[in-house]
């Protein structure tokens, strides 16, 4: 059975391979950081994956969204949370390893997993973690840009302006352009009002990337940005634009 472990400490990644590959029935299909699972795990297509919830850049949810629920047969979370968010795992009974874990925790939680594989069902306990976890009323910290061979994580802060492209929306930050296939108005819904703003039916604009505001004919603007863009700022919008750029 293939075994892939995704950490952000190389020294916990290590202790999992090390306790892993004590089993002649595993091999290792390959190990990496939170932001490279999905790509690790499209490539290898591991049986079991030891995740580690708390990493910095692209935690274990998230992961688990961008490779779907059900891309892997059995799961074992790896985390240091507390009693409290374990919880979370415990109602569901998905397994996971307490950091710090002893051998013979470690030998329990490896023997389940590969039981569930042998099984050959696909755990949809997985998916309604994920539903369940998250918040529906919580604003996006990071979107999830899925390209042919890799997941690109494009956060939030880093958005310059929002651009409505037919049946997508495209993410433009950094100099890039970033593609996803949702609507503007949910976009919308998952953007922090007091930091993006719609200022035409097809544009959001985060505010702080704006450097001048030039009228035009007809009460509508242009809108420079840090970056040279411009955008249009429509008549109706205009007072509401202000109001937030006066509240910022």
């Amino acid at each position: 059975m293939k075994v892939a472990i995704v950490d952000d400490e190389p020294l916990a990644r290590q202790t999992v391979r090390l306790l892993a590959e004590r089993d002649p029935e595993v091999t290792i299909a390959g190990e990496c950081s939170g932001i490279d699972a999905a790509e690790l795990v499209a490539r290898t297509k591991p049986d079991i994956l030891f995740l580690d919830i708390q990493m910095p850049e692209v935690d274990g949810f998230d992961v688990l969204a961008a490779i779907g629920a059900s891309t892997v047969p059995a799961v074992v979370f790896v985390t240091a949370y507390d009693q409290y968010a374990l919880r979370a795992f415990e109602v569901h009974a998905l397994d996971y390893l307490l950091k710090p874990f002893d051998d013979a925790r470690f030998d329990d939680a490896l023997q389940r997993a590969k039981k569930q594989v042998l099984s050959g069902r696909i755990d949809e306990r997985l998916q309604r973690l994920v539903e369940t976890r998250a918040d529906p009323n919580a604003l996006t910290r990071r979107f999830l840009v899925r390209q042919r061979d890799k997941v690109v994580f494009v956060k939030v802060e880093d958005i310059d302006w929002i651009e409505a492209a037919d049946y997508y929306v495209s993410l433009h930050a950094d100099g890039k352009s970033h593609l996803i296939r949702e609507t503007m108005a949910d976009v919308e819904k998952q953007l922090d009002p007091d930091r993006f703003v719609r200022v035409h039916r097809s544009a959001i604009v985060n505010i702080d990337r704006v450097k001048e505001m030039h009228p035009m004919f007809r009460g509508d603007c242009m809108l420079t940005l840090q970056d040279g863009t411009q955008l249009r700022l429509s008549r109706g919008r205009r007072d509401e634009f202000e109001r937030r750029m006066r509240a910022k």
